[in-house]
Formats: C-alpha cells, sequence, structure tokens
C-alpha cells in the first residue's frame, strides 16, 4: 500500500564381542597418499586431513535444514505466508477502491465548486467599472483572494493567469495564492487551450506553501475572460489534505489487521499442527524404543478418529512383530544349540574314526592298492570334515555372540608375509607365483592375530584355487588410522550376481569345479565375520575374465570402528572403468567403539 492517493499518471586384552554396538561421535577420516611404504597419509588430531578445514554451512543450506527439521514450522509458515499473501491481496484492492471511490468524490466536489467560482470571477469582470490596469488588477486580486478564502492553507490554491494565446500583454500580472504556475503541470494550460470551453480537470501530487511534502490535489483550470486583457485562466487546486489523512488511518487500521491475522493464523496452525503432530511424535518415540528392543512399547488409544486408527494399527503391527521376533528368536536360539550341541557331539566320534584313520593311512602301503588308496581318500576326507566341524563351531558362535577376541599389538605386514608363507606348498603345487607388497618396516595394529591370519589364509588360498596359475598380488596399505590389505588374483572372476553372494554360508561360484583345497564354503562368511568384530570391513571387487580382488579394512586401534562401508572396490586394470588402487587406502567413516565387555 502506498500513502498516497492514486494520480492520474503512472593394547592385549580379552573382550567378548556381541554385536557392533550404536555408533556415536562419527567423522569422517581420507586417506590421501598411498602407503605401499613409508609414506602414510597424515591425520589431523580430530581425525580431518591436516589441510582440510570444514566448510561453513551455505545460508541456503542452514534455511533448508530448518525448514526440513519440522513439519509444525513448515505448517505454521506456509499457513501464515498464504494467509499474509491473500490479506495484502484483499487489503490492497480494497485500499485501491476507497482511494478510488476518495478521488472520484472530490473530483466531482472540485468540479462543481470551480463551475461556481468561474462564474463569479466572470460576472465579477464583466460587471467592473473600472477598466484600466489598475482597477482590472484590483478586481483580479479581489477575486483571487476571496475564492482562496480565510485559510488557503487548507482550502483552494488559486493562480490566475494569462491564456497561452493572450497576445494583449500582461495588462493583469498572474495573480497567486498558496501555488506558483511552476508547481503545475504545464499541459494543463495546454489543454485549456485546445478546449477553453469545458473544464480541465488532473489530479496531481504537488508542493504546496504550508505542506511537508507532495500533496495529491485536485487542479481545475477554466478560462475567463478580462475587459481589455483578454482570455485569461484560472486555476483552482484543492489539495486532498483530509483524503490522505483518512486513507493514513485505513493504511494503519489495515496493517494491524494484518498483525492480528498472523497472530491468529499462527495460532491456529500451531494449535492445529499440535493435535497431529503430537500423536505422530509419540508414534516416532515409540518406534525408535521398538527398535532398541523394548518390545512391550505400545500406543495409547484415545477416541475414535483417524488419529486412533492409527494407534489402533500400530499396536496391532507392533503385537505381530513382538510375536515374530519372539518366534524367531525361539528357532535362532534352537538353531544354534542344535549345531552347537551336533558338532560337540560329533567331537567323540570323530576322535575315534581319527584315530583309526591315521592308523590305516599309516600302514596304507601295506594293503593292497584299492584298500591303500580309500585309506589315502579317508585321511583326506577326515582333515576335510574336521575342518568343517570347527567351521560350524566357529560360525556357531559368532550366531551366539560367544566370539571373543584376544587383542594385542602386531605387526600386520609379518603377519601377511607369514600367511604368504603358510600357502606356499598350494602355490608351488598350482604354479601361482605370490608377491607381497607393503610398507618395509613394521605396521603396528591392535587386533586378534589368530583370527586375522585365518583370514588372509582363506583369501590367499581362494586367490591361489581361482586365479587359473596366474600371479597372486598381496597390498597393504595404511593411514595413522586405518590399514588395508588386498588380495587379487587375475583368474576368471565374478559376475554382479555371483558377488552379491560371496559372503554367503557354503555358496561357491562353481559347485562343479574341482577343488585342490577341500574348502567348505565356510571360509569367507567367517571372514566376514572376523573382520566385523574387528570393527572393519571385507569387500570384493571384480570383473569376468578379469580376476578378483578381495579387500580388508580395519581399523588400527581399539578406539575405533569403520562406521560406514568403503567405498566398492574398483575393478581390475584392465577392466572397464578399472584403476590399480590397491596401493591406497580407502576413504572411511571411523566412529568411537562403544562395546559391551564381559569378563
Amino acid at each position: 500500500m502506498t500513502p498516497r492517493l492514486p494520480e492520474a499518471t503512472p593394547t592385549g586384552r580379552e573382550t567378548t564381542v556381541r554385536r557392533l554396538p550404536p555408533l556415536r561421535a562419527v567423522r569422517p577420516l581420507t586417506a590421501s597418499h598411498p602407503t605401499t611404504a613409508s609414506h602414510a597419509a597424515t591425520t589431523h588430531p580430530d581425525g580431518g586431513h591436516p589441510h582440510r578445514r570444514a566448510a561453513a554451512p551455505s545460508p541456503w543450506a542452514t534455511v533448508q535444514r530448518w525448514w526440513q527439521a519440522s513439519l509444525r514450522t513448515r505448517v505454521i509458515t506456509t499457513t501464515v505466508l498464504v494467509g499474509l499473501a491473500v490479506a495484502a491481496l484483499l487489503g490492497t484492492v480494497i485500499y485501491q477502491q476507497i482511494a478510488g471511490g476518495l478521488v472520484a468524490q472530490s473530483m466531482d466536489t472540485a468540479q462543481r465548486d470551480a463551475s461556481q467560482q468561474v462564474a463569479l470571477a466572470q460576472e465579477a469582470f464583466d460587471s467592473t467599472d473600472r477598466r484600466d490596469d489598475s482597477g482590472l488588477t484590483q478586481t483580479a486580486d479581489d477575486q483571487v483572494q476571496s475564492m482562496a478564502g480565510n485559510s488557503p492553507a487548507d482550502g483552494r490554491r488559486v493562480l490566475l493567469l494569462p491564456a497561452l494565446g493572450n497576445d494583449r500583454g500582461s495588462i493583469v500580472p498572474p495573480l497567486s495564492v498558496g501555488v506558483t504556475a511552476t508547481d503545475l503541470p504545464a499541459a494543463l494550460q495546454q489543454a485549456i487551450e485546445t478546449d477553453p470551453a469545458n473544464q480541465q480537470t488532473v489530479v496531481v501530487p504537488l508542493t504546496l506553501a504550508g505542506q511537508e511534502g507532495p500533496v495529491t490535489s485536485v487542479v481545475v483550470g477554466s478560462r475567463v475572460n478580462v475587459p481589455r486583457a483578454g482570455p485569461y485562466d484560472l486555476m483552482l487546486v484543492y489539495p486532498l489534505v483530509r483524503e490522505q489523512e483518512t486513507l493514513t488511518l485505513v493504511r494503519q487500521v489495515f496493517y494491524a489487521a494484518a498483525i492480528g491475522l498472523t497472530v491468529l493464523v499462527a495460532g491456529l496452525g500451531w494449535l492445529a499442527t499440535r493435535m497431529v503432530t503430537r500423536p505422530v511424535a509419540r508414534a516416532a518415540a515409540v518406534s525408535q524404543q521398538l527398535a532398541q528392543g523394548h518390545l512391550d512399547e505400545r500406543l495409547p488409544v484415545q477416541g475414535t478418529d483417524e488419529l486412533a486408527l492409527l494407534a489402533t494399527s500400530f499396536n496391532t503391527m507392533a503385537d505381530s512383530i513382538q510375536l515374530q521376533i519372539r518366534e524367531l528368536r525361539s528357532l535362532s536360539q534352537l538353531q544354534q544349540r542344535f549345531v552347537s550341541d551336533v558338532s560337540h557331539e560329533l567331537r567323540t566320534p570323530l576322535t575315534t574314526i581319527r584315530m583309526a584313520g591315521d592308523l590305516l593311512h599309516a600302514y596304507r602301503e601295506d594293503f593292497p592298492e584299492p584298500v591303500a588308496r580309500s585309506a589315502e581318500l579317508l585321511q583326506q576326507e577326515l582333515d576335510r570334515f574336521e575342518d568343517l566341524l570347527s567351521e560350524l563351531l566357529e560360525i556357531s558362535r559368532f550366531d551366539s555372540g560367544a566370539a571373543t577376541l584376544e587383542r594385542h599389538t602386531e605387526d600386520l605386514v609379518a603377519l601377511v608375509r607369514a600367511a604368504a608363507d603358510g600357502v606356499s606348498t598350494l602355490a608351488a603345487r598350482m604354479s601361482t607365483p605370490v608377491e607381497v607388497r607393503g610398507p618395509e618396516g613394521p605396521l603396528p595394529t591392535l587386533m586378534d592375530g589368530r583370527r586375522i591370519s585365518r583370514v588372509l589364509r582363506n583369501l590367499l588360498s581362494n586367490a591361489i584355487e581361482h586365479g587359473d596359475g596366474r600371479p597372486v598380488v598381496v597390498t597393504v596399505a595404511a593411514t595413522d588410522e586405518v590399514v588395508a590389505v588386498s588380495v587379487r588374483d587375475h583368474g576368471s572372476g565374478l559376475d554382479q550376481e555371483q558377488q552379491a553372494h560371496v559372503f554367503d554360508r557354503f555358496w561357491r561360484a562353481d559347485p562343479a569345479r574341482n577343488r585342490t583345497t577341500g574348502g567348505t564354503g565356510l571360509g569367507l562368511a567367517i571372514a566376514t565375520e572376523d573382520a566385523r568384530v574387528h570393527g572393519g570391513w571385507l569387500q570384493v571387487g571384480s570383473a569376468p575374465h578379469k580376476g578378483t580382488c578381495f579387500r580388508l579394512v580395519l581399523p588400527r586401534h581399539g578406539t575405533y570402528v569403520v562406521a560406514e562401508a568403503p567405498p566398492p572396490v574398483p575393478p581390475p586394470p584392465g577392466a572397464a572403468g578399472g584403476a590399480d588402487l590397491d596401493g591406497v587406502v580407502p576413504p572411511v567413516v571411523l566412529a568411537l567403539a562403544s562395546r559391551e565387555e564381559t569378563s
């Protein structure tokens, strides 16, 4: 709204690991340099890169987070903005209607009054007996003063000046009260010259004497004839001061109404959203309690409306979930107990069979050829059966949460080289060279050496088994807080579907493939669990006919765990999009470890 009227112009310890706990204090840690030798990426004490500072959030991001943080805020803000827009639109229309009405009324009044004043002035000029210059000037001045009234500051302003076509000279000089010729638009006098028989009216803001600023005024111009002096233009100015005060009052009322409407709409929006968001917030709180294992939590049901129906449905769903979880937990416990009991019960007969088998195997040369061959096969299958039984026991420990870690600070590079030496016989039999790349010096890491050695032996055995006689490369890279061990072969590789199942229990990429190591199908599943209990990750990357790479990422200290999965293992260098990044630690997100420890 405008205040004017419209115008006319526009360390070593044993820990029972149950599950990875809830994480806290998550922060990014980026490995920025390869560390196959002693060049390890350094990290800032707070976990970030020393030369990397967190960028300040942009104002738009701050507003976006604020906007998305609360449904109530969005509803109230949207309601208030829409209400203000509607109120502003209606207020503008009404204000313009009022202003237009006041201007039209003032123009009509001014035109009627001007007609009377012009008629009186013309009559005075026609009836005057003094036709000399001074007499005409005196008569004109009397008429101008009479038309201006006693208070020209609040009433009419008058200007009498020769017409544009007056060629008789200034017999009567220009006369004015409260206004000058320069205050009026020049086009008005030109319009009078064009049509002298009719009034010419214009509404313009004028700077008038006695007023602080421009005042919207109605200016009515008419033609009068002065004896001997010729045609003169009589300008009557009607300041719309009272009308302006009326519009100012109306505008103030509109502003007050807008503020009141805003408060009212915001209050109604807050009340309406509170009625909806309180049950939703309660449902969210109960959902979080259910997610944390408090399965007896339920929503209170009040009334019979839609929210009560939602609470009833939610409670029914929670009852069903609780029942199913209890059933699954019972079945899982039965399964774990069954596997554990069977595995333990098989120990005694297996020991007896092992003793008999060892005896037969020791005297196999005294037997006929078929019997000797059977003794050898029996020995091999007993070895495989023992391995399977040991792995089943290990899997049952993981499932029951009873797996124990015996962490000690050990040299990971030495552990890798020992694992490579441990499979040297298999590598020689398969004609597969094994190369270890890593730092020359020690790489101390807090870990359970037995479990990590088992992981490495498993990965190396798989790589040799499936490497088709091509080289197997083991690469060790590290930063101050993270280590990565990559085992890459150059064999037949895995497709995407096979990669999705490679860590499943008892899964094999090619069941018909002849194996030389007698694997049980549980090695990678156990390796994954060993990595997980260390707070790390075991990942695979492969491409058909290009080879496979398994990458083990572990925290070097017990303070942290790798909170999120590292980026995928890149394809082999020969594949599309592949790159030799085995010597680079992938960027990871670390979190403070918080594990339940029991003695």
